[in-house]
């Protein structure tokens, strides 16, 4: 790896800088376009659109290797245990402050 001076560095963050302001500005008016093309079209082209974003996320499902499937089987996995141990440490937690509250009221 090169090294890199701070005036380097200052130059490359201003940069990067001035490319997300100007992705932050073209994000709203790419938006609106977006709003207003979904707002203009019937029931039925939003129908079809919907289906063939289906049909597209089918295929690529369908085209992915076994490993690919269970990989995501396994984020899905992973993702539920972490939602369980949080409700568990929030019920925890809730039973920590209650423990205390009712020692401070009984003192």
């Amino acid at each position: 790896m090169l090294p890199v001076d701070g005036r380097q560095l200052e130059n490359v963050k201003g940069e990067l800088l001035k490319l997300k302001k100007k992705e932050a500005a073209d994000c709203p008016a790419m938006a609106q376009r977006g709003q207003r093309r979904r707002a203009e079209e019937t029931d039925e082209q939003r129908n079809s659109r919907l289906a063939v974003m289906g049909q597209r996320s089918q295929e690529r499902r369908a085209e992915g290797t076994d490993e690919q499937r269970n990989s995501r089987l396994s984020a899905m996995v992973q993702h539920a245990r972490e939602r369980r141990l949080n409700v568990i440490e929030g019920q925890n937690q809730h039973q920590i402050q209650t423990f205390y509250a009712a020692r401070t009221v009984l003192n």
